[in-house]
């Protein structure tokens, strides 16, 4: 009875948002071969060393963001935040930030005593250098394995160095603390995806930066290192770098100057909203120009990495949308998932393999409330997006409006093509034309469009909508998750799906994602400001079918 109260209700509001304006958007979707493959696990988010004083003193938001939430102080026996990493099955986690290379570990000889963060305005960022213990250590990889997270760690790149002019650091990379750090992580059996060397110091840097030559020299030597400790290990980690703010020249320069089989991955970091202060955010994220402008960064990488460096694939290490701890009221908001999902959408499809979010808890743009770690609408959109969309993208264009943004692969775990469907119009419901030269194993529908050798296929009939718990034939229903704010305030910082507020069950658990079923061949809507994710288990793309995955 309450599923059927659910379903009339959210059909009421469906009706009630049809009263608008609507138009209708062609979608057309190939599906003979992907245009490009992410990691099983492309999700990521990360934990970073800041700690509370990471802050202006008299700047009270943001000591209220920055609780006990660093890697050295985290409460890791939460069980609310062991069910958050838990519900992603196997959530990939980086272990990075401003501070990661002022942490020095506490192992083999040091050079100088173990003390934690401590301010100074003379150090990188206002701070001293800071010590990770090897209880600690312990700590955070009894909570790793617990959850099954996949990690990826940051190592201090310049321990050893010295600061020169115009914050540009000078001399060999000193790897004694770095080999005694690996060499215990490996002893202990810390299972240990991928090690990143440095943070943002690419380029121009962000505090500091290390020359391209210089930096290629040091990563040489620690693949020499990391080969020499994993040697008998059959698990070989990742090495990834440079976890900094793309620069064509010093990207393609580290590509050249280093060789195939140093490292496997190029990171970079994106926060294209700009500053937290900025009064035009909404505006931004609702703009599909504005938000199109990083697709230059995402092209450029790519193109680099096959000229110079085709054995190396591209992650997004750090993405936060809004620098400096993220916006208030907007970065923990409904609204900040129309960029957030848009920019996975199109990252994957420039052959992006990780999208780490800056970052699981902690700043404004926390995807966990800091204080009660209840999950903010971009941990649903993220986990969404984690279950449903596959890791093969499908060459997806729009006509009809800029305003509609759409993306899609093929499915996860169900049969067919997943889309995820953005509408960025506050009055404006498009009415979705899918054309596809996929086979469609439904009946035909006036809303899918079958391109077979230069001819269309139409469906004569279009039937009403059924939305239900249970679909009798799953194999004729669509499965669809419409994502809208709660009373319709984009800064809300909670979500609804299909109607239904998104929040923890009785039992403190993360909800079930259900979807609303719908017939296979009724019409495809998605309402002003919404956010939906459609599998068609009834669309039998080339690039789905078993044998292709084999491959990928």
């Amino acid at each position: 009875m309450r599923d059927l109260v659910v379903v009339v209700l959210w059909l009421l509001v469906l009706v009630s948002w049809g009263e608008g304006k609507s138009a209708d958007v062609e979608v057309r979707v190939v599906g003979e071969a992907a245009i490009a493959t992410t990691d099983e696990h492309f999700v990521c988010a990360t934990i970073d060393w800041g700690p509370p004083e990471h802050c202006d003193p008299a700047d009270t938001r943001c000591l209220a963001a920055h609780p006990q939430t660093s890697v050295l102080n985290l409460d890791l026996h939460n069980p609310l935040l062991a069910k958050v990493v838990k519900a992603f099955d196997r959530l990939r986690i980086r272990i990075g930030g401003s501070l990661q290379d002022q942490v020095i570990y506490d192992v083999g000889e040091l050079q100088s005593p173990c003390l934690p963060f401590k301010r100074d305005k003379s150090g990188l960022f206002g701070y001293t250098e800071g010590c990770l213990r090897m209880d600690r250590w312990d700590e955070l990889n009894k909570f790793f394995n617990q959850t099954r997270a996949i990690v990826t760690f940051g190592l201090n790149a310049l321990y050893g160095r010295k600061k020169g002019v115009n914050e540009v650091w000078t001399g060999d990379w000193n790897p004694n603390n770095s080999h005694s750090f690996i060499d215990y992580t490996v002893k202990k059996g810390f299972q240990i995806d991928s090690w990143e060397f440095g943070n943002e110091l690419s380029g121009k840097g962000i505090g500091a930066s290390v020359p391209s030559g210089q930096y290629a020299k040091d990563l040489i030597k620690l693949r020499s290192l990391i080969n020499e400790i994993y040697d008998s290990n059959s698990l070989h980690p990742l090495l990834l770098a440079p976890g900094g703010f793309y620069d064509e020249h010093w990207f393609s320069q580290l590509l050249q100057d280093s060789r195939p089989g140093v490292f496997n991955v190029l990171t970079h970091h994106i926060y294209n909203l700009g500053a937290p202060d900025d009064p035009n955010l909404i505006e931004k994220v609702l703009d599909p120009g504005y938000l199109s402008h990083v697709a230059g960064t995402f092209r450029s990488l790519h193109s680099i990495i096959q000229k110079f460096g085709p054995w190396t694939t591209a992650w997004v290490g750090e993405a936060g949308g809004v620098f400096r701890g993220g916006a208030p009221d907007f970065s923990d908001t409904y609204a900040d998932s129309f960029w957030y999902l848009d920019q996975l959408g199109m990252s994957a499809r420039y052959d992006t393999k990780v999208y780490c979010r800056q970052k699981l808890i902690g700043s404004n743009y926390s995807l966990l409330n800091v204080e009660t770690m209840v999950p903010y609408p971009d941990y649903y959109s993220a986990l969404l997006w984690h279950q449903l969309m596959g890791r093969r993208v499908l060459f997806t264009n729009v006509t009809g409006s800029a305003y509609l943004r759409a993306y899609a692969h093929c499915s996860k775990d169900n049969a067919g093509i997943t889309m995820l469907l953005i509408n960025l119009s506050n009055d404006t419901e498009f009415r979705i034309m899918l054309q596809t030269d996929a086979n469609i194993t439904a009946p035909p529908s006036e809303n899918i469009i079958i391109k077979k050798k230069g001819t269309f296929m139409h469906g004569l009939k279009k039937v009403v909508a059924w939305m239900g718990k249970m679909a009798p034939n799953p194999k004729v229903r669509r499965r669809e998750y419409h994502l809208t704010p709660r009373h319709g305030k984009l800064r809300s910082q909670s979500m609804l799906l299909n109607g239904e507020l998104l929040e923890l069950t009785l039992d403190g658990d993360i909800p079930s994602l259900s979807p609303a079923f719908v017939g296979a061949n009724s019409s495809i809507s998605v309402m002003p400001l919404s956010i939906a994710f459609v599998n068609f288990p009834h669309i039998d793309a080339l690039a789905c079918s078993p044998d292709k995955a084999a491959r990928t």
